[in-house]
């Protein structure tokens, strides 16, 4: 055994030791988050925290390791805190667009007791479960009528975060308006381009004008805002609520069976070992620049028992005219077929990744 070897062989048995540490130090957060909880005490407590930092400096005599180690200390009363936080206030739920949005919508119906925070856009909602601003991030990954969220999916590939939960959610479009508008009052509508799109022939059919913005719930708060009986918004009932509008008329879309995929994101690998059926789990790889790599990584999904639903290829951003692939099955992959069927793909893949896994049908919506 060489020097590096040696010297990594003591990190692994440092970090089991840590990990047990690490658990015994949470459970004792736990009792601290109760008697907050009890006393009415806010979760963050300066002087108590500098106090600790001050006292363990004490504890590594090396100077230069010192700095490190406080690092260390504030990294880990963070951690701490994030987890009380969970404990008294619940999940803290990323998603992308504002409250009574389509994805507002989704994140409380698979989390219904969390707290819901909107992000501007789906990086930095999938960012925040990352770095431990919030617990589960809750983003579109399909739709029924436009096909996948190619951004999402990319993150998917790229990320860090795993799939634990997928909703099925009806899209349905209403006519807001505020109170008291008679439908020969409106003039324009305005919503998200999809949701103009997908309305496009009973707008047409009333003789609107139309005008773009970024999510429909915007779009809602503005017209509630403007409280201008001539424009009127394509939205959600529950947005129609949240902005004290009316719902003139319901489900003016012209496909009655639109519906939008929302997968849930969190930083940890869901293993439910679940016999149920309906059980699902996603594979994102790149294959080997050879003949018949592919046709031979769909054979070995195909020949372990399960049942591939969906392939898929997108580019790759760093490489021109390179493509990665994203695969649904059906199946419990967290079993001995499982786990021979990882073992063979990665003897003709590139980069494989197991994104997670999901139940199909738990959380229709």
């Amino acid at each position: 055994m060489n020097l590096l070897e040696e010297a990594r062989k003591e990190i692994n048995e440092v970090d089991a030791q840590m990990a047990e540490l690490f658990v015994r130090r949470m459970r004792a957060a736990e009792k601290v988050a109760e008697y907050k909880k009890q006393h009415a005490l806010p979760i963050l407590d300066p002087a108590r925290e500098e106090l600790v930092v001050q006292n363990n400096a004490k504890l590594v005599e090396d100077e230069t390791l010192r700095s490190y180690y406080i690092n260390f200390i504030r990294k880990n009363m963070e951690i701490s805190r994030a987890y009380q936080q969970q404990l008294l206030e619940g999940m803290r739920v990323a998603y992308c667009g504002t409250e009574g949005a389509f994805a507002h919508i989704a994140a409380g119906k698979i989390f219904p007791t969390s707290q819901r925070v909107a992000y501007p856009d789906f990086v930095s909602a999938y960012r925040s479960v990352e770095n431990g601003e919030c617990d589960v991030a809750v983003l579109p990954v399909e739709n029924s009528y436009n096909g996948e969220v190619g951004q999402v999916t990319d993150l998917m590939f790229s990320g860090s975060l795993f799939v634990s939960e997928m909703l099925d959610l009806a899209v349905t479009h209403d006519l807001l308006v505020v109170p008291g508008t008679k439908k020969e009052d409106i003039k324009e509508i305005v919503s998200h381009p999809q949701a103009l799109g997908q309305c496009a022939q009973y707008v047409r059919e009333n003789g609107w004008k139309t005008a773009e913005y970024s999510n429909t719930a915007l779009a809602a708060r503005y017209v509630a805002e403007n409280g201008d009986k001539s424009v009127a918004a394509i939205a959600s009932e529950e947005a129609a609520g949240i902005f004290g509008l009316e719902v003139l008329e319901r489900n003016i879309h012209a496909s009655r069976s639109t519906t939008t995929r929302f997968a849930a994101f969190s930083r940890v690998e869901s293993k439910r070992h679940s016999k149920r059926m309906g059980e699902h789990f996603i594979l994102l790889f790149t294959v080997k620049n050879e003949a018949g790599a592919l046709a031979k990584a769909v054979d070995i999904i195909g020949r372990f028992g399960f049942n591939m639903r969906t392939l898929r290829s997108r580019p790759m951003k760093e490489l021109l005219w390179q493509y990665y692939f994203y695969v649904e099955a059906e199946g419990d992959v967290y079993t001995e077929a499982g786990e021979w069927m990882i073992r063979e793909l990665s003897l003709f893949c590139d980069r494989l990744k197991l994104a997670g896994t999901y139940f199909n049908g738990s959380l229709n919506g």
